[in-house]
């Protein structure tokens, strides 16, 4: 039965509406949907994790978006949180093509979006979120109108040798290793480690309240991801880094790096954001990696990027929607 797990500091925002969806290659995925608390709806906000995340830990977003006056859906990718697994061992952040998480998508806009949700629909991701979005865009499925996308997965820091990494997961995975865990990797959730020098935030509080929530939704928080996942994931990220796809993404979108962010290369971003014909770029200094889980600070400058490009002047031709008036880099 599905179900939404609260834990003090962190209550499941009121008004929570659990929809089971399915994929159309059978994968259940856990989903939930809320109405604003204001009067008025500017439409609905679809919220695209990044890897190991699960729908608790954006209670607070949820919060501040629906007191914005939009509609929120949430759900977990396949993989991770309460949705369908493809290996036996549930703690494994595994997914066997980054194409699958297309499928995904493609079941909440048809089960949710479209059929409950008012629109306009906005995209808001992080990380691995970002990139299956951006892809989306520049492939034509996105359903989105306007994209806000935190800390997108371009490039990955924690890798010292990308290109000798990437090679030795697509050899690893030729091998029919793909379900096993990268080398050294375990069941441990990066969301439970300890505070001092984690990579993720620098408010201590937040990142308590996000283990104590990992914590509750075990093997839902996952472990280290498989090698199956880090060979699509690579081989997303080159494609992301080729000129003529980048010039195909068309939906207007607002990419807000992390100043200080140890996962994704915040470089790599600004030289993709350099090349993207309506694209925003805004870098917050001093934010780690999961700027929605940031110090106060930092959220209210994510805020005042986010309330000033959405829901913006939305048109059914967005490639003509430049309108951005908050100052901007790159």
């Amino acid at each position: 039965m599905l179900s939404l797990r609260p834990t003090p500091g962190n209550p499941v925002p009121p008004g929570a509406r659990l929809v089971p969806v399915e994929t159309e290659d059978g994968v259940p995925l856990r989903v939930a949907t809320w109405q604003p608390t204001t009067r008025g709806v500017k439409g609905t906000v679809c919220l695209l994790q990044g890897r190991a995340e699960f729908i608790e830990k954006y209670f607070e977003t949820i919060a501040d978006l629906r007191a914005r006056g939009f509609c929120v859906v949430a759900f977990d990718w396949r993989g991770q949180g309460d949705s369908g697994r493809q290996v036996r061992d549930a703690h494994k952040g595994h997914v066997r093509h980054f194409d699958d998480y297309r499928l995904d998508l493609k079941a909440i806009t048809e089960t949710v979006l479209v059929p409950m949700m008012p629109e306009p629909y906005f995209g808001l991701a992080h990380s691995m979120g970002g990139a299956v979005a951006l892809t989306g865009s520049a492939e034509g499925w996105l359903p989105f109108q306007r994209l806000v996308t935190v800390a997108p997965m371009l490039s990955i820091r924690m890798v010292r040798w990308p290109a000798a990494v990437s090679l030795l997961a697509r050899g690893l995975h030729r091998l029919g290793l793909g379900r096993c865990y990268v080398p050294s990797g375990s069941k441990v959730s990066i969301a439970t480690k300890p505070f001092p020098g984690n990579r993720l935030s620098t408010d201590p509080v937040r990142y308590a309240r996000n283990a104590a929530a990992a914590r509750e939704v075990g093997a839902g928080a996952v472990g280290d991801p498989t090698i199956a996942w880090l060979a699509s994931a690579f081989r997303m990220m080159r494609r992301l880094q080729d000129p003529a796809m980048i010039r195909r993404i068309r939906t207007p979108c607002l990419i807000i790096g992390a100043g200080a962010d140890p996962v994704c290369g915040t470089p790599t971003i600004e030289r993709f954001v350099a090349r993207l014909k309506n694209g925003h770029l805004i870098v917050l200094p001093g934010a780690r990696h999961e700027i929605l889980s940031e110090c106060d600070a930092i959220r209210t400058d994510f805020w005042a990027a986010f309330d000033a490009f959405i829901p913006g002047h939305v048109s059914r031709s967005v490639a003509r929607d430049t309108a951005f008036p908050f100052p901007v880099a790159g």
